[in-house]
């Protein structure tokens, strides 16, 4: 193995390392010097000077040119459009508007008072006709019912209470007595007269014996005392 390897660096590493160093790298810096110069040269400063010389004069000279045609465009605006509707706001639509507001202020505060007037007519004639079919009313029908009730129906009803009521209700209630002492008279007959309860007997009271005296049947101190009698 150790030949091999003696072998291998000397016939291939040793010579690749001399390449790289000697040939491939110096000729790499060159060609990157190269590259970077031609690079440099063909592109940046091209570049610069397109920039320099041309689109920065005519970014200049767009950035002029939008400015003035704004500016061209403002005014036109300012003068055609706001001017014109500042003017005929201030001149005609202000005033018209104005007196526009005014006369349908004023309509509507006349129109007020003139519905306020009309209601007020119409809440007097409205009493004015509420009293009058209240008389109406009052003369035509409340008026003639009430006489009705004072010189007819209340005579004829006081006939009737006295005549045929009150005669009537006496019969009811002599009916009805009548009718009691029958079925009294019916249950004496069939049952017999009810017993009548028996008095309570008089309660004596009980005297205890005192002194010296003798207790005697029938007398005590001096005096009779005799049983109660039974009813």
């Amino acid at each position: 193995m150790a030949p091999l390897r003696w072998l291998g660096r000397t016939l291939v590493v040793a010579p690749a390392a001399w390449l790289w160093r000697n040939v491939l790298a110096p000729a790499g810096r060159g060609i990157g010097v190269a590259v970077v110069w031609l690079v440099w040269y063909l592109v940046v400063v091209p570049a610069q000077w397109l920039r320099t010389y041309v689109l920065a004069p005519l970014g200049r000279g767009l950035g002029r040119l939008l400015r003035g045609l704004g500016a061209v465009l403002g005014a036109l605006v300012r003068w055609i459009v706001v001017v014109p509707a500042v003017a005929l706001w201030r001149y005609a639509l202000g005033p018209a508007g104005r007196a526009l507001a005014a006369v349908v202020t004023v309509v509507v505060r006349e129109t007020g008072a003139a519905l306020g007037h009309c209601w007020r007519a119409a809440g007097i004639i409205s009493r004015a006709l509420c009293r009058f079919l209240a008389a109406v009313l009052r003369w035509t029908l409340v008026e003639p019912v009430r006489w009705v009730y004072r010189r007819v129906l209340t005579p004829v009803g006081q006939v009737i209470r006295d005549g045929l009521w009150r005669p009537v209700r006496q019969a009811l209630r002599a009916a009805r007595e009548t009718v009691r002492q029958t079925r009294r008279e019916i249950r004496r007959a069939l049952f017999g007269a009810p017993r009548e309860p028996e008095p309570a007997r008089a309660v004596v009271p009980r005297r205890e014996p005192g002194g010296s005296g003798a207790r005697t049947l029938g007398k005590t101190s001096g005096r009779d005392v005799s049983p109660p009698a039974r009813g």
